[in-house]
C-alpha cells in the first residue's frame, strides 16, 4: 500500500472548507478551540481568519456573507461562554433561512463528562437553531462531518453546527480528500412551475375582483421588471415585503412600498381595502396580524411547500417559482381595462411621495433621519451595499433610501436582532472589497457592538459607519406609544461614538446641526477612498417619522373610513382622541390626503 502523509485533523477540516471555496472564517480565540486556531495558521495562505472581539459579531457576519452572496458562512467559539454567545447570529441565519456553519470547540475528550473546566453538553443547546447538530467521535471523522454539515446546512437553508473536542483537531490523520464538493452542487436547483390550469384559475380570480393587490416578497428574485408589466398589463398595484425592497423599482407609479410598521401610508390603506390579496413569494411575518383586518380572497404563490399556508390560509396555493408564475401569467393573459382602483392607489402613493420629500427637503437645524438619509443617497453609488441595523433605521431606510437594482443591502429581517450592522458591514466589505459599504445604526443598536469597530481598523475596511443617536430606543418608544401604558425604560445615556471610534483608531466626526452635514459626508467618502472606515456620530432629533400602523382603515356603508387607533398616546398624559388631520399635522403632514379622497376623484365603487 502506498504510503500517506499525515496531517493534523482540523488542518483536513480546512481543507474541505477550502474545497467549498469559503475564503473568511470569523472567530475569537479560546482555549478549547486551538486545534481550529493551529489549522487557521498552517492554512493562512488558502483561508483567512478573521479575529472579530464578540462571537456574536462572528455568526452575524457569517449570516450577512450568507444572505449577500449565497454561500456558506462560517463562525466558530469555544465551548462554554464562546459558543453561547455564537447563538445570537445563529438564530438570525436559521430565521432568514441561509446556510451557515458554526464551529465549536469542546474540551479534550479524555476529560468530557468528568464536569470539566467550561465543559457542557452543548449539542442540545443548538438542538432547535441547527438543521446539522453532531458532536465529532474520532479525529478521522472531523473532516467528514464538517462536510456532511456543508451539505446539510447548503440543503435546508440553516444553521449546521459541528462540536469539536479540542484534542481531535490536533490528532495527525491520512491527509487525503475528505470533501464531497463538486461543481454540480453551483448549479440552481430546479424549481417547480405552475401549470397552465392553476394559472388560469388565478387570472379568473383576478378578474372577478374588484381591489386585487399583489404583495410581492423576495422570491421574485430577478422577476421584478417581469412583475412591473403583469401589474401594468393586469391592472393591479404592488406591494413589497420588506426583503424585497429593491427588487422592483421603487419608482414604478404602482409600486406602493412595504406594508404594516415600516410601511408607507398607501401600501396599508390599500392592503386593508383589497378584496384579492395574492402573496408572490413572501413570507410576510405579520400577516396573522395585518391580514386579519379584513375579508378577502386570497392566492399565495411560492415554491417551498412548507411556505403555503403558514401565515395566512389561502383561498388558492399554487406551488411554483415566483418568477417563472409571473411570465406564465403574462403569456396566459389579456390585458385588463383601465382600472379606477389602480389609478386611486398610484395617486395616494403619490400624495405620500411629495410628502417623503418634503419632509427629506427640510432644512431645520435639529437633524432628522431624513436629512440623513438624503445624504446617504447624495453619497452613495450606484451599487453600494448596506448594512442597516434593527430599529427606527430599517423605517427610514424603507421610506428614504433611493434603492436600485445594482445595490445590495443585507437586514437581520426575521430575528431582528440588534447589533446586526457593523458585522454585515464587515462581510460585505470582505466580500466586494471594491464596493462602497455603509453601516447604518442607532445608539442602541451600535452600543451592542461597537467593541468591533476596532475589526474594521485591524483588517483596513474602509466602511462609512452612520450612527443617529436621540438618547432613547425609538422603535420601541414608537410601540410604547401605540399601547396604552407611560413611556419607560428607554432613555439612553449619550454617548460621544465619534470620540470612541477614533480611540479604536478610526477617522470621526460629530454632527449636531444640518449644516454640518454635507462636509462630514464628504469626509467620510475622502476617508474611505484613503482606504480607512469612518464614523459619523449625528444626534438626530426625536421627532417619529408618521406611524402608519396607528391608522384605523375600514370599509364602512361603502366608504373608506380612516380613524385614529384609540390607543394613540394613551396614558402619556394626553387622553385626547386625534381626529385625522391632527394626527397628520403632528408629523407635518398637512398636505396628506386619505384613501377615500382619491377613491371619490377615481369613483371606485366598494
Amino acid at each position: 500500500m502506498k504510503a500517506v502523509n499525515k496531517v493534523p485533523a482540523a488542518v483536513a477540516m480546512l481543507k474541505v472548507l477550502e474545497a467549498y471555496g469559503v475564503k473568511d472564517v470569523y472567530g475569537y480565540p479560546g482555549g478549547s478551540i486551538n486545534s481550529t486556531l493551529h489549522a487557521l495558521d498552517v492554512e493562512k495562505e488558502n483561508i483567512n481568519y478573521v479575529q472579530i472581539r464578540h462571537e456574536q459579531v462572528g455568526a452575524l457576519a457569517a449570516a450577512a456573507h450568507a444572505k449577500l452572496t449565497g454561500h456558506i458562512g462560517v463562525a466558530f467559539g469555544s465551548a462554554g461562554p464562546g459558543a453561547v454567545n455564537l447563538l445570537n447570529g445563529l438564530y438570525d441565519a436559521k430565521e432568514d433561512k441561509v446556510p451557515v456553519l458554526a464551529l465549536v470547540g469542546q474540551v479534550p475528550h479524555t476529560n468530557m463528562n468528568y464536569d470539566y473546566f467550561q465543559e457542557f453538553p452543548e449539542v442540545p443547546m443548538f438542538e432547535d437553531v441547527s438543521v446539522y447538530d453532531r458532536v465529532v467521535m474520532s479525529p478521522e471523522s472531523l473532516p467528514h462531518v464538517v462536510d456532511q454539515a456543508i451539505h446539510a446546512a447548503y440543503a435546508h437553508k440553516g444553521v449546521a453546527v459541528v462540536v469539536i473536542p479540542n484534542d481531535f483537531g490536533f490528532a495527525e490523520i491520512p491527509d487525503v480528500r475528505y470533501d464531497s464538493a463538486s461543481a454540480t452542487y453551483e448549479k440552481p436547483a430546479p424549481q417547480p412551475v405552475a401549470t397552465d390550469a392553476e394559472v388560469a384559475q388565478f387570472l379568473a380570480m383576478v378578474k372577478e375582483a374588484k381591489r386585487p393587490v399583489i404583495h410581492v416578497g423576495r422570491g421574485i428574485k430577478a422577476g421584478g421588471d417581469k412583475l412591473i408589466e403583469l401589474s401594468k398589463k393586469l391592472q393591479i398595484p404592488l406591494i413589497m415585503d420588506g426583503l424585497a425592497q429593491g427588487y422592483v423599482d421603487k419608482g414604478y407609479e404602482g409600486n406602493l412600498g412595504t406594508a404594516n410598521r415600516a410601511a408607507s401610508k398607501p401600501a396599508d390603506e390599500i392592503l386593508a381595502t383589497a378584496d384579492l390579496v395574492i402573496a408572490i413569494g413572501g413570507d410576510f411575518a405579520f400577516a396573522h396580524s395585518v391580514y386579519a383586518s379584513h375579508d378577502f380572497k386570497y392566492i399565495q404563490v411560492d415554491n417551498n411547500t412548507i411556505q403555503l399556508g403558514r401565515h395566512h390560509t389561502p383561498d388558492f396555493a399554487i406551488w411554483s417559482d415566483a418568477t417563472q408564475f409571473v411570465e406564465k401569467a403574462l403569456d396566459q393573459s389579456e390585458p385588463a381595462p383601465e382600472s379606477s382602483f389602480f389609478k386611486a392607489a398610484v395617486a395616494d402613493m403619490q400624495n405620500w411621495k411629495e410628502y417623503i420629500q418634503k419632509i427629506m427637503d427640510s432644512e431645520a437645524d435639529s437633524l432628522s433621519p431624513a436629512q440623513v438619509y438624503q445624504q446617504i443617497n447624495r453619497i452613495s453609488e450606484p451599487d453600494a451595499v448596506y448594512s442597516v441595523d434593527v430599529g427606527d433605521n430599517i423605517i427610514s431606510t424603507f421610506r428614504y433610501l433611493n434603492f436600485n437594482d445594482q445595490m445590495k443591502w443585507v437586514i437581520s429581517a426575521l430575528f431582528a436582532t440588534m447589533g446586526s450592522g457593523v458585522p454585515g458591514a464587515i462581510a460585505a466589505k470582505l466580500d466586494e472589497p471594491d464596493k462602497q459599504v455603509f453601516n447604518i445604526a442607532g445608539d442602541g443598536a451600535l452600543s451592542m457592538v461597537m467593541q468591533d469597530l476596532v475589526t474594521e481598523v485591524k483588517y483596513q475596511l474602509p466602511i462609512i459607519n452612520i450612527v443617529t443617536q436621540n438618547g432613547d430606543l425609538s422603535f420601541i418608544k414608537g410601540e410604547q406609544e401605540d399601547l396604552a401604558m407611560p413611556y419607560f425604560g428607554l432613555d439612553l445615556q449619550s454617548q460621544d461614538f465619534a470620540m470612541i471610534a477614533k480611540g479604536m483608531g478610526l477617522d470621526a466626526v460629530r454632527v449636531s446641526n444640518y449644516a454640518e452635514l454635507p462636509a462630514a459626508f464628504d469626509q467620510a467618502v475622502a476617508a474611505v477612498k484613503a482606504g480607512r472606515p469612518f464614523l459619523i456620530d449625528i444626534i438626530i432629533n426625536d421627532k417619529r417619522a408618521l406611524p402608519v400602523e396607528d391608522l384605523v382603515v375600514k370599509i364602512e356603508d361603502g366608504k373608506v373610513v380612516e380613524t385614529v387607533s384609540p390607543n394613540f398616546r394613551k396614558d402619556k398624559g394626553d387622553q385626547q382622541q386625534y381626529s385625522l388631520a391632527d394626527f397628520f399635522a403632528i408629523y407635518d403632514g398637512e398636505d396628506l390626503r386619505p384613501l377615500q379622497h382619491y377613491f371619490d376623484e377615481y369613483q371606485v365603487e366598494l
